[in-house]
């Protein structure tokens, strides 16, 4: 089956980088995928699969019928959109939208997905069950998975796969992760209300712009005495409004962050922990606040069997030179973890660097990928999904 899987996938190769191409020249914000929402149902219709397009507002599922009579469903869920950022690549297929740019590689996700799809969809008899492909809307502002979910997306699924493109792992390199993958991501905003007064007179007022930086202070403090070190915890505030002129003490300061968490239980307790410190601060010196504290995507904590799973599919595939066990977790956020809540599953890190120049990190407006990854993530995922009903998974032990 693996040969069969490879030889597929080598055949599609041409195609599939036609495929990333296009969609890397065509990048949508999200929300507003619709040219490449069609695109993908167009290829996933070719292949035979039922499709329904405007799933999750933008979405577009695709769903394989396998030959087998087992009624455990796995999905694999690939996303689409784009960033605001002017594209610097020099590619001669570089984005022709200005401002707009897949600087995070789902244009590879979605071919990924696309090449997994036709692979399998020329392989129906090695499948005991059906595949729903999810190609989702909306992951780089964290809503596209709830709106899937809201459509009954995961309606019977048992196990979902996804994939998300790594620079710094070289072409050629599956990166697995046991347990947490990465971070909650919550907004906060702290308003802070003091009285105005003469910047030559701050007894006479009560200066928000002091108490604001005692707030931001005792929090960055308060992280390393209170919080258990081996759960990692960032908070950090990237935005300060206040003041209306040089010599005038600030009334108000509005302060914006975002707070970012490994653990269920630390992430469950840090909107009250926050704010009772917000609340000693301001009641020491007279101020006055405001607390919102908006909970964002939780963390993606892998499954361990379905992690087994692609590790040994990518062992299999690749050899062990080819299967990079990653170490720490990511502190950055991926709606992926939506899904979670419905039903296990894991996502796998794909190597896209190139091993003989320097690669940009993700978000950077020259991030380019070396598309020989793109077989890799194909092979692997397809593998990992033929293998799924198969109850015969050896035991490995998570890292090895």
């Amino acid at each position: 089956m693996l040969s069969q899987i490879k030889d597929l996938a080598a055949n599609l190769a041409p195609r599939l980088i036609e495929i990333r191409r296009h969609l890397h020249s065509h990048p949508e914000l999200s929300g507003q995928e619709y040219q490449t929402a069609a695109y993908v149902a167009g290829v996933l219709s070719s292949c035979g699969l039922q499709v329904k397009e405007g799933i999750g507002k933008v979405g577009v599922v695709g769903e394989l019928r396998g030959q087998g009579t087992d009624s455990r469903l796995l999905a694999i869920r690939t996303d689409m959109d784009a960033l605001p950022i002017q594209e610097r690549s020099g590619l001669d297929f570089a984005s022709r939208q200005a401002g707009v740019m897949h600087a995070c590689g789902h244009d590879v996700h979605s071919t990924v997905g696309l090449g997994t799809a036709m692979v399998l969809s020329q392989l129906p008899e090695a499948l005991p069950g059906n595949v729903r492909f999810l190609f989702q809307s909306a992951e780089e502002i964290a809503q596209g998975a709830n709106w899937m979910v809201q459509d009954d997306v995961m309606e019977g699924v048992s196990g979902i796969l996804s994939v998300h493109v790594f620079p710094s792992i070289p072409a050629g390199v599956v990166g697995i992760r046991y347990g947490a993958l990465t971070a909650a991501a919550d907004d906060l905003e702290i308003v802070i209300m003091g009285e105005s007064g003469h910047g030559a007179r701050p007894h006479e007022a009560i200066d928000a712009v002091w108490i604001a930086a005692q707030v931001i202070t005792t929090l960055q403090q308060a992280i390393s005495r209170t919080q258990n070190p081996l759960h990692p915890l960032v908070l950090t505030i990237g935005q300060i409004q206040g003041g209306r002129a040089p010599n005038v003490i600030a009334d108000q300061v509005r302060l914006l962050g975002t707070v970012r968490s490994l653990y269920p239980d630390t992430s469950e307790s840090l909107p009250e922990w926050i704010e009772n410190i917000v609340a000693g601060v301001c009641h020491s010196f007279g101020a006055r606040y405001e607390f919102k504290y908006r909970r964002g995507v939780p963390s993606v904590q892998n499954d361990i069997t379905l992690t087994q799973l692609l590790e040994l599919a990518a062992r299999e595939s690749w050899g062990d030179s080819g299967v990079q066990i990653i170490q720490e977790p990511s502190l950055g956020a991926e709606d992926f973890s939506v899904y979670l809540q419905y039903a296990p599953g894991s996502m796998f890190r794909l190597g896209v660097g190139y091993r003989d120049r320097p690669n940009p990190p993700l978000h950077h407006p020259q991030f380019e990928v070396d598309e020989s990854a793109i077989v890799t993530g194909v092979v692997t995922l397809a593998y990992a999904a033929c293998k799924y009903w198969h109850h015969s998974l050896p035991l490995l032990n998570p890292g090895t």
